[in-house]
């Protein structure tokens, strides 16, 4: 079974950036879709970006479009979103997501799912 493992995550202060990291041991991750996800205290899990296994992007929240981005790097079997410009808003557990087939900002459309890494915007 595909396990995902998150890292990068921490305290932040505002305007500041994190770049996280997804990577799955012993699997090729070249040949999954991922997408990081995330859940603010209190809130629904929300789809972020997606890269699917050509390279495609798919960016699922407005306010992020122009400070996250998804990447991969297939030679290192590791997918990363870098975030600039973190907003305390940006606060919430960040998950990493695996799909068999295509993205999808859909929780039940992601087939296996990370742990979590806490990313806290704070001064």
């Amino acid at each position: 079974q595909l396990q995902l493992v998150e890292s990068g995550g921490g305290l932040v202060q505002p305007g500041g950036s994190l770049r996280l990291s997804c990577a799955a041991p012993g699997f090729t991750l070249g040949y999954y879709a991922i997408a990081w996800f995330r859940q603010a205290p209190g809130k629904e899990r929300e789809g972020v970006s997606c890269i699917g296994t050509s390279g495609v992007i798919s960016n699922y929240v407005d306010s992020v479009k122009d400070r996250f981005t998804i990447s991969r790097d297939n030679a290192k079997n590791t997918v990363y979103l870098q975030m600039n410009s973190l907003k305390s808003e940006d606060t919430a557990v960040y998950y990493c997501a695996a799909a068999v087939g295509q993205c999808s900002p859909f929780r039940n459309g992601m087939d296996f799912w990370g742990e979590g890494t806490l990313v806290t915007v704070s001064s």
